[in-house]
This record gives structure tokens, C-alpha cells and sequence, in this order.
């Protein structure tokens, strides 16, 4: 008789060959959907990102969100460069919810490694994460890596689309496939004959995908590259362009909150009889906590209108909480304090550093800190939901629809599949959006209208009031001068909150373990060549929630880094420029980046003064962020009263194949400004446990008259591409600091910049 145990050992080891050869194998495919694509009459499926209809539209499924970063644009031509459609035929639709379109590369590139480490164990992890996140992963825009995460499949959708119409049309005329050629939307032969894609479409669609197909070469591209613009301009400029404030169904009512001002608060009672008599005014309701939310009270109403009326006449009795005297002012002396006694996790370790730092002929240290931050997306938080018996729909902007799928299913106590999700244009992502509290808040109140849609949306004041803020951050650099100022030592500990755990727990109900690298991303992931260095981050926590925020870690550590580095220089009488040279022998790609900007921006030479004869100076920054390298020059000057003004800014960006320039263009110029924004006005403080910004009125964007003049200059590569939409940002604030060093002579270590 067979022992137990030895069925038992005889499973494990099946189980542990099953692991192997799933782990050596590559990721599955991503060309195909668990269930066929929904298609209209005269419309066919050739993979899970393309259909062709009879009139020969080309539809592109599309599983990024479009929040103005031109995603929609890009991934479009990638599909369509390798299909070789008209690209006038081309239309996008938002794709259903399925594991080929969860984002493999932004888990894969949150790995705490430096770009450096080529090691096997680095590739082995990444290769392993890529496996794991198709098949359990999330549905994302975010990261600056939709470009990177879809390059490989929408051009092997494309390609392979390609090849089931080219074998359509060789079945119908009898001759090669290989004899056919195709442009613009038709397949041709040299006999003369001739058919459109739509022509061609329903033959293909029943021909076998082939196994595997050739991609084109750069040197083939006829889209790729080319400046194109956006593919949804028309239907913003027409007004047909559907934000989620833009839902309008039958019947719909309106609901909005208030939520308690104090973090971590309640409601203890509220009064709804004035509120509730009001005209128009259909229920009010007290809302839970969800997914990390703070709770309050909704009115629903027939208009917003009287929706947001019906909330001034609400009395309501708060519970502030644990957090009632809770301060930024002292986080930031905590976050201070930490750095006397803690050195952190290390992110980066070359040589003994302090060793290296006891023989330096000099030695230099500063601190520099940065705030907590709002998103302050145009388009405050809102979703529209509609409950039925067993079902439900979603009407929303985010940058999870698997996420918020799973939220209103949790809310509903419905099965997933049972949520369906239309994604909205997004007034503004920057990573409030990877967030869903608003989806699952919007539910609640739902569920409670009798399968009337209901769309939620929150006041500019309660958004802001309400964020998920980019932590609070503080930084300790030490370094060390030879006796002929050459660079030998690099410290630098920074200490602030770690925001993927606090969001594992609040999207997916998940504990986070590892080091998190967002907190130190921008200090230890540069291509400096160190002699001997040490850079790492102590993990302070604060009852603050936080999240991510356009470029994350790098938003502050590039201003860290690249601030107290002119330091260095200046302590080594160095030009800025040089200095960073001489650091990057080994990193020719990044002096490339550095010596185009100093070249386009002319420095070195005199700058002249400006109409109103106030003198100018230009501050250099280099970084690297989501594999792009980004350098930039500012011009800045000092007004009588001290008010900072950027003139022009100088921008070389290396991101590898340039997909659309026009967009990559817009985003450098995007991401100046909303860098600019933090850089001079942003910052969040809390008094007594609340949020006292509230508006644009004491959180300031930079306004059109004052934004610079963008010169960008984009490095022509035939690498993979690299992330766009968030590179652009780190590096402006270190650029306009530095400026100012040279212009006044006051070194400016926190932000937001300000002049005594």
C-alpha cells in the first residue's frame, strides 16, 4: 500500500517541477482576451486590441487612461504603425477589464535596484514580477510606463492583424502572402489587385493568429516618430469629449459631501431637517470610511446646485479623533529628528564612506526638507453609479478600472463580473486617481437611490481637504573634499513616510514587505559616479495619508540631490556643469543629455539683464526618472519685492524612441510647470489634525503670465521607450534653486522657495 507520504512527496516534487517551468517560461500572452471582444454589425475581432469594420474604421482597444498625457496618441500609433492603417481611419475604445492589459512594467521597474545592476538576480526578479503580475496584477496608468509596459504588444497586435488580412486577401486571389504589400488601410498585389482592410476584415478575422510575426525596424517606421497630434484634440475642442463630470443619464440625481476636516475623524450626530426641506433635496445620509476615505455626510439632490446648498445648511457634530493636535510643523521636526539617531534602510552602499569622510581635507553637510503636497486636479473627485437588483455601472475617471471595479463590487456585495466600468477622460491624474475611496463612496450613496444613477463629486474644498498628499520629506547630505577638492565622499539619509504600504493596505487590503523605493527613488538610482557613497531612508510614520504624486520620490530627492551637489560644487570651485562631468565618465548617455542643455542654453557666457534691467542667472539640474534622463537650465530673476520669476527653461530630454515629439514636447512642458507650481507656491499644512489650503486662493498653480518660456530638445535613440510623463518634474526645482544661489547669494534648502 502507498504511504501517504510518499503521495505527498511525489506532489511536492510535481508541484515544485510545475514552479520551475513556470518560472523559466515567459509571461503569457497578451494578444488575446479571456473572452471574445464585443463587436458592433460589420465589425470583427482580429486579436484583444484591434477591431475593423466594414467601413473600414480601425478601432484600437485602448487599456490606459487619458489624463492630457497623450497616451492615447502614442499607443495608437505603435498598433497602427505595424497594422500600416489609414491613420484618418483610425478610432480608440476603451477596452473591457481583462489579465492581458494589467501593467507588467511598472511593478517590474518598482524594484529598489539602481539602473546600474546589470546583476542575474536583478533580471531574474523582474522576469519573475512581469510573470506574476499578468496573470494576479492590476489594470493601470501610472508610473510614466504605459509606452514601456504596451511597446512589445501593441505593435505584435498590430503586426499580427496585419498578417491575418495579408492571408485574407492572398486566400482570395490565389497568390503569396509574401507577394502582398500593404499601406494605408489596403492590401495590394502586383498583379493590380487591390482590397481595403474593411473589404478583408471578416475573411481575416477567421484566420488563425499566426505564431509568431516580424516587427518592423526603426528605419521602416512611417508613424512612429513623427510629431502627431492628439487623437482626441477634435472632441475637446468640439465639447463632445466626455470627463466624468460630463456623465449625463436619465433621471440622474447629484450627490455631494462633507467630510470630517479633521484627519481621522468622525461624524458623531448631524441635524438634516433644514437641509432636507429644501427644494430638490432627495436624501441626506451619513457616509462610512472607505478604501482610506474619512467618513461624513451626502446630500442627494436633482441638481448639484442644490445638492451643494443643501450641505450648507447641514449641523453637523464632529469626532476629530486621535489627530486633533496633529501638526505638520511637527512632523517635519520629527522627520528632523529621526536623522540624529537613524541611518535607515540603505538603498546604495559603494566603499566605507565614512572612512572616506575622516580623511577629507573638507567637509560639508546640509539639510533640506520638502512638504506635504495636494494633487489639485482640475477635475475634482467624482464618479457616477448606477445599482441595479444584481448589477452596476460605473461611470468614472481613474487610472485603476480593475481596482475600482473590485471597490464597488466589495461596497455592493457584488461579484465582480456583475460591475461594469466605463472610463472617463481624466481632468487630471498625477496619482490621485490610482486611488478609489471616491469610486467606493460613490457606491455607498448609490445603493441607497433604487437603481436611479447617482453621480458624486466633491467640492474643490473637500478634494483638497482630502488628498492622499505626497509625504512630507526631509534630507541630511554630508561630503567630502580631497586637498585638490576632488569629490570623495557622498552621504545622504532622508526620513519621511512610506506610501506603498499605506496603499497596498487601502486598494488591495494588502501588507507590503520589502524596502520601498519611492521613498529614496532620486537619491540612490542616479548615474554619479561616487568614489564612495552611502544613501538611505528611515521610514517615519504619520497618521498623514499620502500617496502618489507626479514622479513620487523624485519630486523632492531631485531637489535634494541636485541642490546640495551645486553645493559641493561651489565648495569645490567648480562650475556646476563641470562638476557633474566629472562624475559621469562612465555614463555617457546622461553627458550627453547634460552638455546638449548646457550648449542650447549658452552657459558659461554672460547673461544679460532683462527689459526692466533686474540681472538674470541660469541654475542647472540633472536626473533620471522612470528610465528617461531629463537636464534642464532656468533663467530666473529676482524682482525688487522678491518675487521669483522664471524666464525661460532649457530642456534636454533622452527617453529612447521618441514615439509622437509633439507629445513628448507637451509633456517636458506639462511637467515644468506643474514642477514650477510645487517648486515656488506648493505646500500643505495641517493645523490641529486639518488641512488648511483649501482652494487655488492659498494653493496657488503657476498662472499663464507667469509661466517661462520651454525649449525642448529631444535625443534621438532607437531604444525601447522609457517613461515621459513624469521625468519632466524633478529636475525644475533644483534648476531654479540653484539660479537663485548665483543671482542673490542665499541658499535656499526647503521648498517651496522663498527669499528672506
Amino acid at each position: 500500500m502507498v504511504k501517504r507520504r510518499t503521495i505527498l512527496l511525489g506532489a511536492a516534487g510535481a508541484v515544485g517541477a510545475l514552479v520551475v517551468g513556470w518560472s523559466v517560461a515567459p509571461p503569457r500572452q497578451r494578444l488575446t482576451t479571456s473572452t471574445p471582444l464585443d463587436t458592433k454589425a460589420g465589425e470583427s475581432a482580429h486579436n484583444g486590441w484591434v477591431k475593423i469594420d466594414a467601413d473600414n474604421r480601425v478601432t484600437i482597444m485602448m487599456s490606459k487612461s487619458e489624463m492630457g498625457q497623450g497616451v492615447h496618441t502614442g499607443l495608437a500609433m505603435l498598433l497602427a504603425e505595424e497594422l500600416d492603417a489609414d491613420w484618418a481611419q483610425v478610432r480608440l475604445e476603451h477596452s473591457p477589464i481583462d489579465k492581458i492589459y494589467n501593467n507588467l512594467a511598472s511593478v517590474a521597474d518598482g524594484l529598489p535596484y539602481h539602473p546600474d545592476n546589470d546583476s542575474t538576480l536583478k533580471h531574474l526578479k523582474q522576469w519573475m514580477m512581469a510573470k506574476l503580475m499578468r496573470e494576479i496584477g492590476v489594470m493601470m496608468t501610472g508610473g510614466s510606463s504605459s509606452m514601456k509596459d504596451l511597446w512589445l504588444p501593441m505593435r505584435e497586435a498590430g503586426a499580427s492583424a496585419r498578417a491575418m488580412l495579408v492571408a485574407a486577401a492572398a486566400q482570395q486571389w490565389k497568390v503569396a502572402a509574401a507577394e502582398c504589400a500593404v499601406q494605408g488601410g489596403r492590401v495590394s498585389h502586383p498583379s493590380g489587385k487591390s482590397a481595403s482592410f474593411g473589404e478583408l476584415a471578416s475573411a481575416a478575422s477567421q484566420i488563425s493568429r499566426p505564431g509568431h510575426v516580424t516587427l518592423k525596424t526603426p528605419s521602416q517606421f512611417k508613424l512612429v516618430g513623427r510629431d502627431k497630434n492628439r487623437i482626441e484634440a477634435a472632441s475637446k475642442l468640439d465639447g463632445s469629449a466626455k470627463f466624468g463630470l460630463d456623465v449625463v443619464l436619465p433621471d440622474m440625481l447629484y450627490a455631494s459631501v462633507v467630510m470630517c476636516p479633521t484627519l481621522g475623524g468622525t461624524v458623531a450626530r448631524f441635524d438634516a431637517s433644514k437641509a432636507s426641506q429644501l427644494p430638490g433635496v432627495k436624501k441626506v445620509m451619513k457616509v462610512e470610511a472607505f478604501n482610506g476615505s474619512t467618513p461624513g455626510v451626502a446630500v442627494v439632490a436633482s441638481s448639484p446646485y442644490h445638492a451643494l446648498k443643501a450641505l450648507k445648511q447641514l449641523d453637523v457634530t464632529w469626532d476629530h479623533g486621535p489627530n486633533a493636535k496633529l501638526n505638520s510643523a511637527d512632523v517635519l521636526k520629527q522627520l528632523s529628528n529621526t536623522l540624529e539617531s537613524e541611518q535607515g534602510h540603505a538603498f546604495y552602499k559603494k566603499g566605507d564612506v565614512d572612512a572616506a569622510l575622516k580623511t577629507a581635507a573638507q567637509t560639508l553637510t546640509a539639510e533640506y526638507s520638502a512638504p506635504f503636497l495636494a494633487h489639485a486636479t482640475m477635475e475634482p473627485m467624482n464618479c457616477t453609479v448606477q445599482v441595479n437588483k444584481d448589477s452596476a455601472t460605473v461611470w468614472v475617471s481613474t487610472q485603476v478600472p480593475g481596482l475600482a471595479r473590485r471597490a464597488v463590487a466589495k461596497v455592493l456585495g457584488l461579484d465582480e463580473s456583475k460591475v461594469e466600468v466605463q472610463v472617463q477622460l481624466l481632468g487630471g491624474g498625477f496619482g490621485r486617481r490610482l486611488d478609489v475611496d471616491y469610486v467606493a463612496q460613490a457606491a455607498a450613496i448609490a445603493r441607497e437611490m433604487d437603481g436611479v444613477p447617482v453621480q458624486t463629486f466633491w467640492s474643490r474644498e473637500q478634494d483638497m481637504t482630502h488628498d492622499f498628499y505626497r509625504p512630507a520629506s526631509v534630507a541630511r547630505f554630508t561630503a567630502g573634499l580631497d586637498m585638490d577638492r576632488q569629490l570623495v565622499a557622498w552621504k545622504n539619509t532622508s526620513a519621511g513616510q512610506a506610501l506603498v504600504p499605506h496603499a497596498m493596505k487601502r486598494l488591495l487590503d494588502l501588507p507590503s514587505s520589502g524596502p520601498d523605493k519611492t521613498t529614496s527613488e532620486g537619491a540612490f538610482d542616479q548615474p554619479y559616479e561616487w568614489p564612495a557613497a552611502r544613501i538611505g531612508h528611515a521610514i517615519v510614520e504619520a497618521p498623514v495619508p499620502v500617496g502618489f504624486w507626479r514622479s513620487v520620490g523624485h519630486s523632492q530627492q531631485a531637489f535634494f540631490k541636485e541642490s546640495f551637489l551645486d553645493e559641493v560644487a561651489f565648495a569645490a570651485k567648480k562650475d556646476p556643469v563641470a562638476m557633474r562631468t566629472g562624475l559621469l565618465a562612465k555614463h555617457p548617455r546622461h553627458l550627453k543629455v547634460l552638455q546638449r542643455v548646457a550648449e542650447m542654453s549658452g552657459w558659461g557666457q554672460p547673461r544679460d539683464a532683462g527689459p526692466d534691467g533686474s540681472p538674470r542667472a541660469l541654475g542647472v539640474a540633472l536626473h533620471q526618472s522612470f528610465g528617461s534622463v531629463v537636464a534642464q537650465v532656468a533663467e530666473v530673476s529676482v524682482s525688487a519685492d522678491k518675487q521669483i520669476r522664471v524666464h525661460k527653461v532649457w530642456c534636454v530630454v533622452d527617453c529612447g524612441t521618441p514615439i509622437n515629439p509633439n507629445m513628448i514636447r507637451q509633456q517636458m512642458e506639462s511637467a515644468i510647470v506643474f514642477g514650477l507650481s510645487g517648486a515656488l507656491y506648493g505646500e500643505i499644512t495641517l493645523v490641529d489634525g486639518q488641512v488648511q489650503q483649501s482652494n487655488f486662493h492659498n494653493y496657488p498653480m503657476l498662472r499663464i503670465t507667469d509661466c517661462p518660456v520651454v525649449e525642448t530638445d529631444i535625443i534621438p535613440s532607437n531604444a525601447a521607450p522609457e517613461g515621459v510623463g513624469e521625468p519632466g518634474t524633478p529636475p525644475i526645482a533644483p534648476a531654479v534653486a540653484n539660479a537663485l544661489f548665483t543671482l542673490t547669494g542665499e541658499r535656499l534648502r526647503a521648498l517651496p522657495l522663498k527669499l528672506s
